[in-house]
């Protein structure tokens, strides 16, 4: 990504200490289980380290920790029976969820040969579970609870603390990186408006506000012929240009492409919500015509850039990008009867890592509904499972998730230049239409290959956002 960002990870175990002297061998049985489930915590991440907790004093050490690190998730090994002041001081002052980890070391007793050392270091974690669950809900904390095993490997387990990890780290994009709100929204579009402030406050995402002719001059100092030259051979090798493309043609795209990817390490940019509604004449006129390909370059790289302004689907493309690899911006376009299919996809900048094959590039004369021509990309978004992911607001500002899973099928599909996609839905076509639209989603939502609702429900309870599961 064009600026990188990592998840702050706390990590920490809990036993009982009353257990400790009466059985000292627990001691170094504790440590080494520790030490082999912090291993188990991604590379992708920043662990902080909250140590073994045995102690009301140990946990309060622990939270000071945590909140001087800023952590976006913490991970809670349970070694044995445990307390819940072992837990509490150490989350108490914390606004994120805690993922209580039941990983139980042996797969199963040895009935006869079992002592109640070997039975509370290696086969007792799960006694403590439901009593720090009460006293989070007490404590209103969000939670979750993973059940596992050491022995013999528990990929189910792996699978569940990475998915987490890739939760946080989306609040840490959140938290890290800014929007740029270039020009405003598409006039009239009144479901893209929104308080900035409020989506401060409740997403931690800062806006900063770019006007067009600044963007106009931004490629005015971009000088270094290699750096263009070499970028233009990316765009090249993105993009199948339509009656085929040369470095000289594409030359002032990648100025423009070179431009941008500086200004958003300048910025630090993790997202883009930008409409254009002037007279594309002169240089406003040749940076609009190359716009859309421009700034799907942005988003092959990580940024999340949203057209007409609309700043909520920059957020839902930024999710699945981050959670998955892949944020395609889309809305409903067609509903074929014949077939019960949605016809799903838009007009724009797209996402060239959800392209089953090179995605291509054509000039039209006019941009649909909007000002001026140039460049269309479309993408051909892969067969098989797809995700969608839409934002919205209430009417007191609260964010809401809205989100789907489909097919997505062979087929025709439109050939005008936009990205378009045949989804099945299994509550049929019509159906989902209904459910989706009762939503309130907004018209525009992201797209990603694969099934990702069970991740966005993680990401949902960090950001303490509810979500409306439409179709699975």
């Amino acid at each position: 990504m064009l600026v990188e960002t990592k998840a702050k990870v706390g990590v920490f175990a809990i036993a009982l200490g009353a257990y400790l002297p009466q059985f000292p061998s627990l001691v170094p049985e504790f440590a080494a289980q520790y030490e082999d489930f912090k291993t188990r915590i991604p590379d992708s991440v920043e662990l902080i380290d909250g140590g073994i907790v045995t102690t009301k004093e140990l946990a309060m050490a622990a939270g000071d920790t945590f909140r001087a690190a800023d952590v976006d998730l913490v991970i809670l090994q349970l070694l044995t029976y445990a307390t819940s002041y072992n837990m509490l001081p150490a989350v108490r002052d914390l606004d994120v969820p805690v993922v209580l980890v039941n990983l139980q070391k042996k797969k199963a007793p040895d009935y006869p040969n079992t002592d109640t050392a070997t039975w509370l270091g290696e086969l007792y974690a799960c006694g403590a579970v439901g009593e720090m669950v009460a006293d989070l809900e007490r404590a209103g904390k969000r939670h979750a609870v993973i059940t596992g095993v050491v022995e013999g490997g528990d990929p189910e387990v792996d699978a569940e603390i990475a998915d987490w990890c890739k939760a946080a780290q989306v609040r840490r994009r959140f938290r890290d990186t800014n929007l740029a709100q270039i020009g405003r929204p598409y006039p009239g579009m009144m479901d893209l408006y929104i308080d900035e402030t409020n989506l401060y406050h409740r997403m931690w995402l800062y806006t900063k506000q770019f006007d067009w002719e600044k963007m106009w001059a931004i490629a005015d100092g971009i000088t270094d012929e290699d750096a263009i030259r070499s970028k233009a051979q990316e765009i090249l090798n993105t993009f199948e240009i339509e009656g085929g493309g040369s470095i000289e043609q594409v030359w002032e795209m990648a100025k423009y492409v070179v431009a941008f990817e500086q200004w958003v390490r300048d910025e630090k940019i993790g997202f883009v919500a930008s409409h254009y509604d002037g007279f594309a004449q002169g240089k406003a006129g040749v940076l609009d015509s190359m716009l859309i390909p421009a700034f799907s370059m942005l988003i092959k790289q990580g940024v999340a850039c949203a057209v007409e302004g609309d700043i909520k689907v920059s957020m839902a493309m930024s999710i699945l990008k981050t959670i998955s690899g892949m944020g395609q911006l889309s809305e409903m376009y067609s509903i074929d009867f014949n077939e019960d299919i949605c016809i799903i996809g838009h007009s724009g900048s797209g996402d060239a890592d959800i392209s089953a094959q090179k995605p291509t590039m054509k000039i039209v004369p006019v941009f649909h509904g909007k000002t001026g021509g140039g460049y269309l990309t479309q993408f051909y978004p892969h067969l098989g499972p797809v995700t969608y992911l839409g934002i919205t607001q209430d009417r007191d500002g609260n964010f809401k998730f809205v989100v789907a899973e489909g097919i997505n099928e062979a087929g025709p599909i439109f050939t005008f230049g936009d990205t378009n996609m045949r989804t099945r839905f299994t509550c049929g076509a019509r159906e989902f239409c209904n459910r989706w639209s009762e939503a309130g989603p907004t018209h525009h939502m992201a797209a990603a290959s694969g099934r990702h609702i069970d991740t966005i429900l993680k990401v949902a309870k960090i950001f303490n956002v509810p979500v409306d599961i439409i179709t699975r």
